[in-house]
């Protein structure tokens, strides 16, 4: 598949980072005129994502920052559907952004496998499930990679492109290609590592940073000011958790523990704290920080 063969993008998952990934390639893509399928299970949060995506582009109109005529041409090329297998079979490149279970993605990726494009590529969103672990029930392994997007996806313009030991150059390639075309900066990562590079530095800060905290050296707000004002960080540690989610941070940290039984890859008692608690960040309101629940 070369870039100028995709026209048509399936993304699959509901969630922020679904919605904001087809969002993102619909806006920053239109140039191309890619149509982009936004695919759930749930007939409920097809009516939810609707909702969302009007509520944003009327944003950015607001805001002065794109015209009526250009959301318009989005909401026009943005399809929000609970098919997923019929629309997925029409597409050219098809990114999976849903819960980050193992059994659940292989389900998935073998089921559209079967009903893909057989040079369509195929690609996982996942920080944390490499490639590898879904390329034996994928029917054309070499079109399968991470094509990892970064939380806000609509603001965060990295994207980690990572090659499985059963990923073409090809798809490699085009990936990247498609990333620069739709807005991104993409950078190409040659070997599976848990964490990828991102995060595997991401991990060391915020361990230091629950480290410190544990044992009273500094409060969770001084530690986040250092990092902003001292380190010239957007946000701090904390702040950076309750944003992506204390439960990610907690999944995340099961699964690497589970695999490499390193005492440094467990989460941290205070996450798995906060984890029993339900405190989860944003999302729930409160994490590190208390928040007012929209």
């Amino acid at each position: 598949m070369k870039i100028d063969d995709i026209k048509t993008v399936a993304v699959v998952g509901a969630g922020a980072m679904g919605r904001q990934v087809a969002m993102s390639i619909a806006l920053y893509g239109r140039d191309y005129g890619y149509t982009v399928y936004l695919c759930m299970r749930r007939a409920a949060a097809v009516v939810e994502s609707k909702k969302w995506a009007d509520d944003y582009l009327a944003g950015r109109v607001a805001k002065g920052r794109i015209t009526q005529e250009v959301a318009d041409l989005v909401k026009e090329r943005l399809v929000i559907t609970d098919v997923i297998d019929d629309n997925c079979a029409k597409a050219d490149l098809m990114i999976e952004a849903i819960v980050e279970k193992l059994d659940a993605k292989r389900e998935l990726f073998g089921r559209l496998s079967k009903v893909m494009k057989p040079d369509a590529i195929m690609a996982t969103n996942s920080s944390n499930i490499v490639s590898s672990k879904l390329a034996d029930v994928t029917e054309h392994p070499e079109r399968l990679m991470n094509m990892h997007y970064f939380n806000p996806a609509l603001v965060m313009q990295l994207v980690e492109l990572v090659r499985g030991p059963h990923t073409a150059d090809e798809t490699v390639e085009t990936a990247k290609a498609f990333c620069e075309r739709t807005g991104k900066l993409p950078i190409v990562i040659n070997k599976e590592v848990p964490g990828f590079v991102v995060n595997r530095i991401n991990a060391a800060v915020s361990h230091e940073a629950l480290s410190l905290l544990e044992k009273g050296v500094a409060s969770v707000e001084d530690i986040d000011l250092a990092c902003e004002k001292g380190l010239n960080y957007p946000m701090g540690p904390f702040r950076l958790m309750d944003l992506t989610g204390i439960d990610v941070n907690y999944l995340v940290r099961v699964d690497r523990y589970a695999e490499s039984h390193d005492p440094y890859d467990a989460p941290s008692p205070l996450v798995i704290e906060k984890y029993k608690k339900g405190e989860f960040g944003r999302k729930t309101g409160k994490g590190w920080y208390t928040y007012e629940k929209k």
